[in-house]
């Protein structure tokens, strides 16, 4: 299984979509406080429609204890700032997919901490800033569970 981690997300509707995507493709769902909402926040319930029930969604308090939680994962983090594209990752199960804030991106300690190989980037047209966070996401996951062979999907 994949593990899809959202470091502070802001924006309701992005979460609740990726609540979906991960219900979809059989990922779990990692939220590490602050949370820019409530998780009942109406916004992102509606984008999330009926599939909460089909996803695990669990709320950290720091990536540190999510890690820990998921027994060390390997670890990847995406971010506009890295020079290896996500295409030329091997992913495998068990691996942690980890987005940051949608106006912020990934603190730069946190960069840090993930060796360079692991710091993947989606391309662009150049000039662009970032894509839609669970844009990125829906990519990422996407690609991942293709090289897993799509398990259990139909």
């Amino acid at each position: 299984m994949l593990h899809v981690i959202l470091f502070r997300p802001e924006i309701p509707p992005n979460t609740g979509n990726v609540i979906r995507l991960c219900a979809n493709a059989g990922a779990s769902l990692h939220l590490i406080r602050p949370l820019g909402f409530a998780l009942d926040n109406a916004k992102m319930r509606r984008a999330g429609l009926d599939y909460h029930e089909f996803v695990n969604v669990s709320v950290h308090d720091d990536l540190a204890a999510c890690l820990a939680a998921l027994q060390q994962p390997r670890l990847f983090a995406f971010t506009s700032h890295a020079t290896r594209r996500y295409t030329e990752a091997r992913f495998a199960d068990g691996d942690a997919l980890l987005f940051g804030r949608e106006t912020s991106g990934l603190p730069e300690d946190v960069l840090q901490s993930i060796p360079e190989t692991q710091r993947l980037r989606l391309p662009m047209q150049p000039d662009n800033r970032s894509l839609n966070l669970s844009n990125a996401v829906a990519v990422a996951v996407y690609e991942a569970w293709r090289q897993l062979g799509f398990p259990g999907g139909v």
